[in-house]
Order: C-alpha cells, then sequence, then structure tokens
C-alpha cells in the first residue's frame, strides 16, 4: 500500500479543486480503505460546488473532498472485518460498494432500526480532509470506510459503469418507492430523467407499476427513460403549461392521475404541479430538494380534501443498498445501464467534469482515479 494518495481538495463555491498529496491510513477495527475504481458527479455534489447546498449546515469543515457515488476494491481491511452485509467473506482485492453514510448504532433513531434519522450520522463532504483519515470523499484515490457501514460485495459481471451509481442513485429510489409503498398495477410520475430519474423509471416497473410517466425539459433525457421502461413522456418545452401537463398526467391514467409522484429535480417550483398529479389519495415522493432555504406555494387544501401524502425521503437503510445490487444483476442485459455513465474523467480534470455535468453535456460524469 503507497504511503499517500491524491484527493480533490474543495475549498468552497466557485473555487477550483486542488489535488493533493495526503498520507494514506491503516484502518482502525472495523474499518476499510477503499481503492476508488469510479466515483460519479451526483446531483447533491453540483449543488455544494454552486454553494445552494450549505455543507455548514451538516457541520461541515472545509477544505473537504465531495462525492459519495463509487466503487472500488479492498485495499486494506480493519481488525475484525471478514465478512460482507450479505455474510459472504470480504478480502483485499474485493471489488465492493458500501453505504457513504454511517450511523452510530447507539442513538434513538438506530436503536429503532432508522439509521437514516442518527442523530450522530458521518457523510462524505462534512469532514476536513486536512485531518485523519484524510479519505472523506469519493473524488480521491482512496475512501476511508469507517466501521458501522455496510459492504457488499459487487455480483459478478456488473462492470463498474453500472455499479458506480447503486451506493446513492438507485438506493434513494429503491427507498423512496418502499416508503410510498408501492402497489402491484399503480402508476407512477418521475419529474425528472437525469440519473435518479431513470433509475427511479426502471425500479418502478420492476415493482409491478403499470404506467410510468417521466417528465423533463431534455429530449434526449427523455428517449433514454422510454428505452428504461417509461410507458410516456412528457416534455416541459413542447408542453409548457403546468395544468395542461397534469391534465394529460390524467388523461394518461384513465381520468384518475397518478398513484405516485416522485420528484427527483432538486427543484421546489416543481412540487405544487406534482401534488396537482396526483389522483386521490396519492403519495408524493420528494427526494431532490435537500437546498435549504427553496420554497414554493403551497394550498393545504389540495392534499387534506384528496386525502394525498407528502414523503420526504433522505439516505436509506442499509439492506436497501443489498437491493439494489440484485436488481443490477438481475436486469443487467435488460436495461442500457451501462449508457448511465456517458463521459469518464481522470481526476485531474475534475474542474472540466463539473462544468460539462452542470451543463448538462454529459448524462452522468464519472472520475476515474487510476
Amino acid at each position: 500500500m503507497p504511503d499517500t494518495g491524491r484527493v480533490a481538495l474543495f475549498h468552497g463555491p466557485a473555487k477550483p479543486f486542488e489535488i493533493r498529496e495526503m498520507p494514506v491510513p491503516d484502518p482502525e477495527p472495523g474499518a476499510t480503505l477503499i481503492k476508488v475504481s469510479m466515483a460519479n458527479i451526483c446531483g447533491s455534489d453540483l449543488h455544494a460546488w454552486h454553494g445552494r447546498f450549505v455543507l455548514a449546515g451538516l457541520g461541515g469543515v472545509l477544505p473537504t473532498v465531495l462525492g459519495h457515488e463509487m466503487t472500488g476494491v479492498v485495499t486494506a481491511l480493519g481488525q475484525g472485518l471478514t465478512r460482507d452485509a450479505d455474510g459472504l467473506p470480504l478480502a483485499e482485492g474485493d471489488r465492493v460498494t458500501f453505504t457513504y453514510f454511517t450511523g452510530c448504532g447507539q442513538c434513538y433513531g438506530c436503536l429503532r432500526g432508522k439509521r437514516t434519522s442518527c442523530s450522530n450520522l458521518s457523510m462524505p463532504m462534512t469532514q476536513s480532509a486536512e485531518a485523519w483519515p484524510h479519505f472523506v470523499g469519493a473524488y480521491g484515490d482512496y475512501f476511508y470506510v469507517r466501521p458501522n457501514a455496510a459492504i457488499y460485495k459487487v455480483p459478478e459481471g456488473v462492470p463498474d459503469e453500472v455499479v458506480a451509481g447503486a451506493n446513492c442513485a438507485l438506493s434513494q429510489v429503491i427507498a423512496g418507492f418502499e416508503r410510498c409503498a408501492l402497489r402491484f398495477d399503480e402508476a407512477v410520475v418521475i419529474q425528472g430523467a437525469g440519473g435518479l430519474g431513470l433509475y427511479a423509471t426502471a425500479v418502478a416497473k420492476a415493482f409491478g407499476a403499470r404506467m410510468v410517466v417521466a417528465v423533463d425539459a431534455v429530449a434526449d433525457r427523455l428517449e433514454m427513460a422510454s428505452r428504461f421502461g417509461a410507458d410516456a413522456t412528457i416534455n416541459i418545452n413542447e408542453l409548457p403549461d403546468p395544468k395542461a401537463r397534469a391534465k394529460q398526467i390524467k388523461q394518461l391514467t384513465d381520468g384518475r392521475g397518478a398513484d405516485v409522484v416522485m420528484e427527483v429535480v432538486g427543484d421546489a417550483a416543481v412540487v405544487p404541479e406534482g401534488i396537482r398529479m396526483l389522483a386521490q389519495h396519492g403519495r408524493y415522493v420528494g427526494i431532490g430538494c435537500i437546498n435549504a432555504g427553496q420554497t414554493y406555494e403551497a394550498d393545504p387544501s389540495r392534499l387534506v380534501m384528496a386525502n394525498k401524502s407528502f414523503i420526504g425521503v433522505a439516505l436509506y437503510e442499509p439492506d436497501v443498498l443489498g437491493k439494489a445490487l440484485r436488481f443490477l444483476s438481475r436486469y443487467r442485459e435488460q436495461l442500457p445501464l451501462d449508457e448511465l455513465v456517458s463521459r469518464k474523467f481522470p481526476l485531474t480534470e475534475i474542474d472540466d467534469a463539473f462544468r460539462k455535468a452542470d451543463q448538462r453535456e454529459v448524462l452522468r460524469a464519472s472520475l476515474v482515479p487510476h
């Protein structure tokens, strides 16, 4: 194992990344050191880059390392860690993915089986990279997986391009559909057809949805959504009136509306439209709006009088990641999963990668350190 490795330091919004060598840590008991194979640029990374996702609100300290959607190879195992979360033997050289956040296991939320509500949650992007263990985000040669994380071996035949998004985007939408109890033969609308939206489209069909409609402003993404299983798409540039879009959803669902609308856009302005699209007893699942301070004008009667529900979903329970891997293995040949990563960049080109991802020149930009 080398003595040092690179990280791309994030010093704050609008500032260039700094590639710096850091000492490689030996893992403490129960921890793991991962050599990063591929790390995607997720929407929350772009929000932090812009300054819309205020890291200080999560206790963040700069400079840090962004990135959390990744996969890699076990480089070193801490004492006592011999098996993955499925009980399979774990060894150096194994390809793995893992929960990028860890709970303490002792607080009120953890003890009630809700690690997403942990009072002492540890996450990337919030810790200073100048302090041990330095490799606190995905954009570097290594990532330090702390004790209590769920680590899963990658199934054979699933390449990095396919598995890289499992521990964030894919697991997040699976958790969202579980939280809203999506049932067989229900109708679903997906607001947004980026990486999260494409996963959500495919997962909704796997859950047994009879009708999935993707809504976006980018024609190429809507075409991709159709290939991921969308039964219909709505281009907001071609149908700019929100009321007209809600009316079209009613027409596509026999006049009822959607049983579930999932928001993965990250823009609060779409929320009232999504609630309007819901049927009686419909469930609105909000995933993308993680930036504090966003507001929208709301009429509570649209929820109350129609028995509609709003469900906020942040993170996921650790077992969901195992389900995500099985989903990828099962649908590997049926879906164009390889195409979710449309451009790879070396770590040294991270600034260019962020610019292209931000300008939607690529569907999903990925950093490949090695």
